[in-house]
């Protein structure tokens, strides 16, 4: 799971009418399962007068979690159309659900199909598609005096971190899994195995 993955820039929304029925795509990041379901239930909240919120998320676990559902439409109409346009873009660590408000006029399988594709490709259009690295997350502890060469190290790596000056100084470090490993030796290394890393 280290190597680069397609994903969603940012979370996406857009909305379209089909003979009467209005339908709405959501769709956003997610890095966990928890994730993709927090939002799932934030859009089953936000349009519960609606008649179908339909969800579909894959999640980069291991292995990839893929998981969709009806929401009470005819089944295979709705959820499965909704995660295999995931698919064709071959899309990771993301969510999306299309909401429908009923216009009293029946679509058929066939046309909720294409409806509940459509849902989620204008979705990920209005969120735009990105490529990311998987990265980990820790924590460095050091004394005051070795802090400024972790500072330095990790400023030279172009590494994502926060640190908090207190008495001892914590830098909280956002890295590419591939990377992790040797920033770990180097600060080590580096610090005369002083750096307490968690």
């Amino acid at each position: 799971m280290t190597e680069r993955y397609r994903t969603l820039a940012g979370r996406g929304q857009a909305a379209f009418e089909i003979r009467g029925s209005e339908f709405i795509g959501h769709a956003a990041p997610a890095t966990s399962v928890a994730d993709a379901e927090r939002f799932v239930e934030a859009i089953r909240e936000e349009y519960a007068d609606a008649t179908h919120n339909v969800p579909a998320y894959r999640v980069r676990t291991d292995p990839l979690t893929e998981w969709s559902s009806d929401d009470a439409e005819p089944s295979g109409s709705a959820g499965k159309p909704a995660l295999n346009v995931l698919q064709g873009e071959a899309l990771e660590n993301v969510v999306a659900v299309v909401t429908r408000y009923y216009g009293g006029t029946k679509l058929g399988v066939g046309g909720l199909a294409r409806a509940y594709s459509q849902g989620v490709k204008v979705a990920v259009e209005d969120a735009g598609i990105t490529e990311r690295r998987p990265h980990e997350s820790f924590s460095i502890t050091v004394e005051y005096d070795d802090s400024g060469t972790v500072r330095g190290i990790l400023e030279s790596e172009g590494v994502e971190f926060d640190a908090d000056y207190r008495a001892e100084v914590a830098f909280d470090v956002r890295v590419p899994v591939a990377d992790a490993a040797a920033l770990r030796d180097r600060i080590r290394s580096a610090t005369s195995g002083r750096a307490t890393i968690e």
